[in-house]
């Protein structure tokens, strides 16, 4: 083989950019033989199986790595565990307060506010990172959100829970956007991109954790602030931790504090490396600076540089593009409200709705480690495609379930209902003319609730008023009481669906988009172009959380998930469109590909298919 070949594979071989590196040695290298070729392909496709090897052979070396990165990740935990725990929350905030039982609007706003808050903490912890370090900002991070748990937790009051669910997502905020920057900086380049994954990992382990937490605390007295009060804890252990870590070296070496950069870079690197590694930085610190002169240091004049440039601008037609479906295909309804939809689907039972719910948020943590494994083998873009075929599918699936469950709830009995006396009867079928009619989601729609039969819960039942004290004298006759959703025949079917959905969103929409946002944008522009499509994705999700539930009263479920599917149908038309392959190419080539503007193979001309098929050989 060739030294030249070596040297290529050798120098730029980089657990991150593997892909880059084959695309670099089998395509810039012209003069390997096709063994010498084939030589190469093989050592990296061996170092491919081997990564999380060399990850953990590297950390079980230097301990202090690991510290690191877990300490940092607990932001990630933070976040999923803060997504996670309101919907089993939720289930029992509205059994204390009658109020928020009522008022669709108000339950929104309970989830949503830590979605606004989110948006603010992500801004202003970008000012914090740049001014005071990424490390003050994530023990900031930490003491906002553990004042936000502990108001939660003694709240008196729905609107104490709305303002702790604010200082929530401020912190929560602030810690999605500087926990992988953290680890990205203080990591060593070879073993990176395993561990920022491990912050994506832990986001999605945080919401199962939340569920499991849940579902052990229903008996337990005080359930919802229980489940809300211990989002707490890893704030505190994070805190500690961070107190005993140091700050990013990028950061120190920005603001000149170049001997203190050295002595971290000690920590993380063999000796022989350090040097080298504080010259990378060197390098990368005085081109970004050389960026932000011709730029401009402010954040308007560098959003409105990035508008201005032909390239950035595509660039944030992709970006932005998949970061709005990543919301609009309507993951977090299932993430905010699973329990809720599956009362939907004709589990009333809120230890059973947080079971089950339990399969959703399991699914969702095993489809980020798939997506680990191949979206470098299959591609970004065909990853989202297919996912996407899968998103739309199974929504449509679910909308006709839900639909027919409908079409097929129980009867109201004027002689079940009789049964509990006119006091406890609803009082908009007491008046009704049609009230023969009625079914168990007339009753629903009507805000009473459905008292099953005491036989069998899809017989006839009874249509009262949702008290309090008329649920307890339905559940002391051993009923069921149904405020959300009919008993059903198609309920667990509903159930099983909703995992296929999460499967099939997981592993490509569900992390691909915030790879893509890495990838898409030149250099100089790489920070506020990720801004505004993070941005974007924050208030995409804002507007899905606050509108779900009042969406599910207006069109009910099926027709709610019709209207998502509808979106996503719109939103995989974009992504053919706007959204480039990235997958083994080098930044320089993906700014190459946005100059030139990318159109899909089916779209392109001959020369350009012929030109394609060269490169791709």
């Amino acid at each position: 083989m060739r030294a030249d070949g070596l040297v290529c594979l050798l120098d730029n071989i980089t657990l991150s950019k593997i892909s880059q590196v084959r695309h670099h040695c089998l395509h810039a290298e012209k003069g390997l033989e096709e063994g010498d070729k084939q030589s190469i392909v093989k050592v990296v496709s061996q170092f491919i199986k081997t990564e999380f090897t060399e990850c953990w052979r590297t950390v079980w070396k230097t301990p202090y790595i690991m510290r690191l990165a877990l300490s940092a990740g607990i932001g990630g935990l933070l976040f999923g565990y803060d997504t996670g725990v309101i919907s089993g929350a939720l289930l029992y905030i509205r059994e204390d307060f009658e109020e928020v039982d009522r008022k669709t609007w108000l339950q929104e706003t309970i989830v949503s506010m830590a979605v606004a808050g989110a948006i603010f903490g992500a801004a202003f912890g970008g000012y914090i990172n740049d001014r005071w370090g990424r490390r003050v900002a994530i023990l900031g991070a930490d003491l906002v959100f553990f004042f936000g748990a502990v108001v939660m937790a003694v709240a008196p009051k729905p609107w104490v829970i709305v303002i702790g669910r604010i200082f929530v997502g401020l912190g929560v905020g602030m810690a999605s956007m500087t926990a992988p920057l953290y680890i990205s900086e203080a990591s060593p380049a070879r073993i990176r991109g395993a561990l920022v994954s491990t912050n994506g990992f832990l986001i999605t382990g945080g919401q199962f954790l939340s569920y499991l937490i849940n579902r052990g605390l229903t008996k337990v007295p005080g359930t919802w602030r229980w489940m809300l009060g211990i989002a707490g804890v890893p704030a505190v252990v994070q805190f500690v931790l961070m107190l005993s870590l140091p700050e990013s070296p990028r950061w120190l070496y920005r603001k000149d504090r170049v001997d203190e950069a050295r002595a971290i870079l000690e920590k993380i690197y063999p000796a022989h490396e350090v040097e080298n590694e504080l010259n990378a930085l060197k390098f990368s610190v005085e081109a970004e600076k050389a960026d932000e002169a011709a730029i401009g240091e402010g954040m308007i004049a560098k959003v409105k540089g990035a508008f201005k440039n032909k390239v950035v601008r595509r660039g944030l037609y992709a970006g932005i593009t998949v970061q709005v479906a990543q919301q609009f295909v309507g993951i977090n309804t299932v993430m905010y409200y699973a329990p809720t939809i599956v009362q939907f689907a004709g589990f009333a039972s809120n230890s059973v709705a947080l079971t089950l719910s339990l399969i959703t948020a399991g699914l969702n943590a095993i489809g980020s480690i798939v997506s680990m494994c191949f979206v470098d083998r299959y591609g970004r873009r065909r990853l989202m495609i297919i996912s996407m075929i899968g998103i739309i599918f199974f929504l449509v699936i679910l909308s006709v379930v839900f639909i027919e469950a409908s079409n097929h709830a129980p009867k109201v009995s004027g002689i079940e209902t009789a049964h509990f006396g006119t006091n406890s009867t609803c009082p908009h079928y007491l008046t009704a003319s049609d009230a023969s009619r009625w079914s168990c989601m007339t009753c629903l729609k009507a805000d009473c609730g459905f008292c099953a039969n005491a036989d069998s819960e899809i017989r006839p039942g009874a249509c009262l008023d949702s008290t309090k004290a008329i649920k307890g004298d339905c559940r002391a006759e051993k009923r069921v009481f149904f405020e959300k959703g009919c008993p059903s025949k198609f309920g667990f079917l509903a159930v099983v669906l909703l995992g296929l959905y999460i499967i099939s969103y997981s592993p490509g929409m569900g992390t691909v988009p915030w790879i893509v946002n890495s990838e898409i944008y030149p250099l100089r522009y790489r920070g506020v172009g990720g801004g505004i499509a993070a941005v974007s994705n924050w208030c995409s999700n804002l507007i899905v959380s606050e509108s779900y539930l009042s969406l599910t009263e207006a069109l009910g479920a099926g027709g709610t998930f019709f209207l998502f599917a509808g979106i996503s149908t719109i939103s995989l038309t974009f992504i053919y469109f706007l959204v480039p392959e990235t997958k083994g190419l080098q930044f320089e080539e993906v700014e190459k590909l946005l100059e030139d503007g990318y159109k899909p193979r089916l779209f392109r001309g001959k020369q350009e298919k012929s030109k394609d098929q060269v490169e791709s050989a």
